[in-house]
């Protein structure tokens, strides 16, 4: 029986996940409306947001302690932070909702899961509830602004949606990140040709669950880059007639682009046993482009 080299239940890509909870919240030319009303009130505060959000962060004992500010602040750090706080910010103002901004988003998500390059662990709990204090901010910039109470209510409103989407997105770029690390099995994945360059990297460590398989591993490593899947795999449809439904359901599966090779401890899974094929300590997987 021909190896069967399909991957199944990849998470979405970035951009569709954010077109995704987009649709979900209805966010649409009224809510720009709204929102556009506000932002110039915003703006004016958006400095001291950025300066008052870190001293903030700075005197609770949690998240001093997990920025490593329980004694003192690391100046070069707090820079970094207040740097992509800004920039962040003026994106946020500006209503971004391009392809983009929704990478930049994920991957914020999977430095909180401490996969950044000062490797810091921010639970989900941290993300969320600094989200709640923004939008809080927001209303009392508001309101301090004299806007009318219609004004401020649509526009807090629109806001909701918005930020809502964007803690959804980091969320999800925590998740995938997060995802790598679960299991007790630690698998050697190489990557080679042009795969090195979008990822930045030429190898990782994948954890597998007990009785994981080359299949578990792949979906690790193409959720976590979404990048390297839109290289390396084609998107195909699959349909299947469930016994408890009168529909038929069509669903997305991903296999190797043609002249790809994964390879298992230096087998070809093409005629060796295919991606259902279990993992073991000390295992590697090597992605391979045509050619190689």
């Amino acid at each position: 029986m021909q190896p069967v080299l399909e991957l199944a239940n990849l998470a979405p890509e970035p951009y569709d996940e954010w077109q995704r909870l987009l649709r979900f919240v209805g966010w649409g030319t009224a809510d720009v409306r709204a929102a556009s009303r506000s932002i110039e009130a915003l703006f004016r505060r958006g400095p001291e947001l950025v300066v008052e959000t870190y001293d903030y962060l700075r005197h609770v004992p949690e998240t001093a302690a997990i920025l490593g500010w329980e004694q003192d602040v690391d100046e070069a750090h707090l820079e970094e932070r207040r740097r992509f706080f800004t920039v962040w910010l003026a994106r946020t103002l500006g209503l971004d909702t391009s392809a983009e901004f929704a990478e930049v988003l994920f991957r914020a998500g999977k430095y909180h899961a401490g996969h950044g390059p000062r490797a810091i662990h921010t639970p989900p709990a941290y993300v969320s509830g600094s989200m709640g204090l923004v939008q809080a901010a927001f209303a009392r910039y508001l309101m301090e602004a004299g806007l009318p109470a219609d004004v401020i209510a649509a526009a807090l409103a629109a806001w909701s949606k918005y930020l809502a989407v964007q803690t959804n997105q980091m969320l999800f770029g925590y998740q995938v990140a997060r995802d790598l690390a679960q299991g007790v099995t630690p698998i050697q994945v190489s990557l080679f040709g042009r795969l090195r360059g979008l990822a930045g990297r030429d190898r990782l460590a994948v954890h597998a669950a007990p009785g994981g398989t080359v299949a578990d591993i792949l979906t690790r490593v193409f959720n976590y880059y979404p990048q390297i899947r839109r290289e390396a795999l084609d998107r195909v449809w699959r349909s299947e007639e469930p016994t408890t439904s009168l529909w038929v359901n069509v669903n997305p599966v991903y296999t190797p682009r043609d002249g790809w090779r994964v390879l298992l401890n230096g087998r070809d899974l093409a005629y060796d046993g295919g991606f259902a094929c279990p993992v073991n300590v000390g295992d590697e997987v090597a992605l391979f482009p045509p050619g190689r």
